[in-house]
């Protein structure tokens, strides 16, 4: 199946050095800046984008989300309980131990959010780098390669034919994480027009409360 979407050959000429990471900007061509309402990239400059992600689930901002906050999180979206608890399921036993600061798994299931970047997993956009830096360059991709007829976003069938496409060998773990994250995502936004827009997706990715 061909692929048609925007031309990534015109992104430097579009946005400064697409292929540099940023370190707390959730960029693209048409939001250079990141998300500047309400103050959001200045408020938050000293976290990682990554970080910025998983914000939202911590409320007190102690660095430390808990099962209760990622329940209460989902549910604050608009998920019925039954997924909230399937989402802490997933996300504190997958996440918990990678960003905990010892050998010994944290029996309350905690996530550490400045080592969220250790959560990252296989089969993803590569929009996040191992570092929770985002690259505008892979974001884009995603569009140039699966949002037919260029529409500024993708439906429900172009996501999972992007999750097909970044599936690694051997790697069960991260073609479910993926799968889950896209169908939160669309849940999430829940599109009229049943097409999840470049701009939505973008947000996403800083999560601005």
């Amino acid at each position: 199946m061909r692929f048609v979407g925007s031309d990534p050959a015109a992104l430097d000429s579009k946005l400064s050095q697409p292929y540099m990471p940023r370190a707390n900007l959730a960029v693209s061509t048409e939001s250079p800046n990141g998300t500047t309402a309400h103050g959001w990239a200045e408020q938050h400059k000293g976290l990682s984008t990554l970080e910025q992600h998983v914000l939202f689930f911590d409320p007190d901002r102690d660095g430390v989300i808990w099962p209760l906050d990622t329940f209460r999180g989902f549910y604050r979206m608009g998920y019925h309980a039954f997924w909230c608890a399937i989402a802490v399921l997933i996300i504190h036993s997958g996440f918990s131990y990678p960003t905990g600061s010892s050998w010994i798994p944290d029996p309350l299931f905690r996530i550490t959010v400045p080592q969220i970047h250790r959560a990252k997993h296989g089969s993803d956009t590569g929009t996040y780098d191992s570092e929770g830096r985002f690259i505008p360059a892979k974001f884009e991709a995603i569009f140039a390669k699966y949002d037919k007829a260029g529409k500024g976003g993708l439906t429900w069938t172009e996501g999972l034919y992007m999750i097909r496409g970044n599936r690694n060998i051997m790697d069960p773990i991260g073609w479910l994480a993926a799968f889950f994250e896209w169908l939160a995502t669309y849940l999430l936004i829940w599109p009229a027009d049943g097409i999840v827009t470049k701009e939505s997706m973008r947000t996403v990715y800083d999560v601005r409360s």
